[in-house]
């Protein structure tokens, strides 16, 4: 018999000779066959080599091979085996990062929630500013896709979401000096700012836990997009400063979000 094992993070080949009758193994009555044994350590991973010295339909001189695992294989067993209602996908996933992630979901539905309350604002009939309706509607949506993105990841890496009572958001936007359009704006960029520190709280529970991946995570899907939601809606805040919040240029803006 010829044994080829590769390193401990790769698949082993087998090459076995064996006599032509050998897949003549005994039927299910046959219990009589005795075997001697012998292990031997290969790369990582323990081989035991049965040979047959009885005289049933087994061939003399014919071997049967054991893998054995090694040990810390035989420690993910052990912990597999002892679970019950928890997740078989947790791996390498800290309580803190668990936590974290929670915490940030619960932070994006509730942003939702003050978004949506602003889209009924201005589309009330003594309002009618169905370009900032629009774009708080979109803002509410937006949130709210992240935080079930956020809950799917937790699933994903076997955590368990879980939800916190949302706040009431302010209903009332107007504001004598600066107008609703302004004040709505500026308190969106206020909003916008606490969640970039959100998320860099939460990549840094990440680095803290040695959790590439969920950094990696982090970083790929909401960093980069939360710098471009913060540009523009500065942006936008500069703009309606500049107007003064009043009269036509405000209803021209309001246009201008309605037809973007």
């Amino acid at each position: 018999m010829l044994l080829r094992a590769s390193s401990p993070s790769t698949a082993f080949s087998l090459s076995t000779a064996v006599p032509d009758n050998v897949n003549q193994f005994p039927s299910s009555s046959s219990s009589s066959v005795s075997f001697s044994s012998s292990q031997r350590r290969t790369d990582g991973f323990v081989v035991s080599v049965l040979k047959n010295e009885s005289n049933n339909n087994l061939s003399p001189g014919t071997t049967a091979v054991v893998f054995k695992p090694f040990e810390e294989i035989k420690k993910e067993l052990q912990l597999l085996s002892a679970l019950s209602q928890q997740s078989l996908a947790r791996h390498k996933f800290s309580n803190a990062c668990e936590a974290a992630i929670n915490d940030q979901i619960n932070w994006e539905y509730n942003l939702s929630y003050v978004y949506h309350s602003a889209y009924a604002y201005f589309d009330r009939d003594y309002v009618a500013l169905e370009g900032f309706a629009k774009f708080f509607r979109e803002a509410m949506v937006e949130k709210r896709e992240r935080a079930e993105l956020l809950m799917k990841y937790q699933n994903k890496r076997g955590g368990r979401v879980k939800l916190d009572t949302m706040l009431m958001p302010e209903s009332e936007l107007y504001h004598s000096e600066k107008g609703e359009a302004l004040y709505s704006m500026e308190l969106a960029l206020s909003l916008e700012k606490s969640t970039n520190m959100k998320l860099f709280q939460l990549h840094g529970v990440a680095d803290e836990n040695n959790d590439v991946q969920m950094a990696e995570f982090i970083e790929s899907t909401f960093l980069t997009e939360q710098v471009e939601i913060i540009k523009k809606i500065s942006e936008f805040v500069s703009q309606l400063r500049r107007i003064r919040c009043k009269g036509y240029g405000v209803w021209h803006f309001d246009q201008m979000l309605l037809n973007a």
